[in-house]
């Protein structure tokens, strides 16, 4: 399952679209350049082994640079668009990336950054040509569009989002595989979502992320269709969904929220009857948004829980979700293991930290052997972490917490502020909330909520008295929060990530704080 194949079965077919602009990529035109790609990486000296980054847009080229490296034996890494210049020589350098692909409309940070990345020689830039850059197209247009003599199956060096300090790569060793040794397609549908050359996956994420990556690539290798949004917007994805007749799709919780706030005229003015799997992850979902999101589009709603890390994970469906209501799944790669801080293990329903059981660990973090070692339980070197915190209930299903280093310690009492940020979200005024603890004299820490109100909602000290109220009738004393914040714009990416830090870092006194 490789682009040859596609392109010789059909060539025609359309790989990915652009929603804004239609632009579309053949599977024989994703085939012919990403040729041309990994010809002219070989001609400058790259071998299998050797690194590639990508910081870029939403774009179609994207695609055409990611299947160069996967079908040359290289490690490509994407690159968070949204991030400085220094913060993405910092990837780049500490990669080892020896050709970089960007795009014009990242000009300003492009220019800023060759003078920062001396061994990083091939900088290549799509659409045009700026200082420092030379041009994609041109650099590629005299390469042969025929694969390699040898194509080695490539992987991914992806870095994690860095909320707590300087992002890592994460890496395993490449197969010894090439392209070429893989089976032909039977033509049945693959895992557990039903993959196939029918597919029509929407895409409403930045490809940059894990998530998006992995399955944008995985639906090109069963000969589906991609369809790429630039950025989200809750009405354009779902007249999307009906536009591209789209059969399945992914999401993160804080989408959903947004779509969930669309007025009952908007959500309903679109066709979704194509839609037949929604898939979720990246973040707990709160229970009542998903139970809605389930009486809207029906059980067609899939959730998963894992890491870049590819270490472990879960799986659950609508109708096992509904008997067992706000659990991320039971696992579907790795045995599950709750352990307290010592590394011991914890009963059924105690909440501690959640490590998956591998038969052998294949991942470790790029030039970082002490963090390698941090996500190791201290006794069994086969079980690691992601540093999520959750608990195991009688049957096998794991609820989650919180992340481990966002809990707040007030009185010593350990609280987890996923619980009260799903409880204020639900509330009608309520866009995006970010729940984290702020500093108290008496307790060591107190419970602060940031929050964005939906437009045209006043922030007044009325509404923070009538929010503090309604987080009083769904959570223990303890969690309600002490005082509210008003936000314009939570710093939130558009995968979803919430760079908690930035915010909480305000309240202690440090103002020179950055994403990584």
């Amino acid at each position: 399952m490789h682009l040859g194949y596609w392109a010789a079965r059909y060539p025609d077919k359309v790989a990915a679209i652009l929603t804004s602009t239609h632009e579309e990529i053949t599977y024989a035109q994703l085939d012919a350049r990403s040729n041309q790609y990994s010809q002219l990486l070989y001609e400058r000296g790259l071998r299998r082994g050797d690194h590639v980054a990508v910081f870029m847009e939403n774009d179609l080229s994207f695609f055409e640079v990611v299947w160069a490296a996967l079908r040359s034996g290289l490690y490509i890494t994407t690159i968070n668009r949204y991030l400085t210049a220094e913060e993405v020589a910092y990837i780049v350098e500490d990669s080892a990336s020896k050709s970089l692909v960007s795009t014009t409309q990242m000009t300003e940070v492009a220019v800023a950054l060759a003078p920062l990345i001396p061994g990083c020689e091939n900088r290549l830039m799509v659409g045009g040509e700026i200082n420092g850059w030379e041009s994609y197209e041109a650099a590629i247009e005299s390469m042969p569009d025929t694969p390699l003599a040898e194509q080695w199956i490539g992987g991914a060096m992806l870095y994690s989002s860095g909320t707590t300090g300087r992002p890592k790569g994460i890496v395993r060793p490449l197969p010894e595989l090439q392209l070429t040794q893989l089976p032909d397609p039977d033509g049945a549908p693959s895992g557990p979502y039903g993959f196939d050359d029918d597919t029509i996956y929407l895409s409403p994420a930045p490809l940059y992320h894990s998530a998006p990556f992995a399955f944008t690539t995985n639906i090109q290798r069963q000969g589906g269709t991609v369809v790429v949004m630039p950025r989200f917007d809750a009405l354009d994805a779902l007249r999307c969904i009906e536009q591209f007749g789209v059969t399945h799709s992914q999401w993160v919780p804080t989408m959903f929220v947004r779509m969930l706030k669309l007025t009952d005229e908007e959500r309903m003015c679109h066709d979704l009857s194509s839609h037949a799997v929604a898939i979720h992850a990246a973040a707990p979902c709160p229970v009542d948004v998903k139970r809605r999101m389930i009486e809207w589009w029906g059980p067609i709603i899939e959730e998963y829980y894992a890491g870049t890390e590819g270490n472990g994970s879960t799986r659950i469906s609508s109708e096992d979700w509904l008997e067992h209501p706000g659990s991320v799944g039971k696992a579907a790669s790795g045995e599950i293991h709750i352990c307290d801080e010592d590394g011991n293990e914890l009963p059924t329903g105690e909440a501690g930290i959640v490590y998956f059981e591998q038969e052998r660990m294949t991942y470790s973090y790029h030039n970082a052997p002490e963090k390698t070692r941090e996500a190791r339980h201290p006794d069994h070197p086969n079980w690691s972490a992601l540093g999520d915190v959750g608990y195991l209930d009688e049957d096998g299903y794991l609820y989650l917490t919180d992340r481990k280093s966002f809990m707040i310690v007030s009185g010593g009492v350990n609280i987890y502020p996923q619980e009260i940020e799903n409880a204020l979200i639900l509330h009608p005024t309520v866009l995006d909330v970010a729940v984290f603890g702020v500093p108290n004299v008496d307790f060591g820490e107190e419970v602060k909520a940031v929050i964005q109100v939906v437009e045209a909602v006043d922030e007044s000290d009325d509404l923070k008295d009538e929010l503090i109220k309604f987080a009083r009738e769904k959570l223990a004393n303890y969690m309600v929060p002490r005082t509210i914040d008003f936000i314009d714009e939570m710093p939130r990416l558009p995968t979803g990530k919430l760079y908690k830090r930035l915010l909480r870092d305000r309240y202690w006194g440090r103002h020179d704080t950055r994403i990584i």
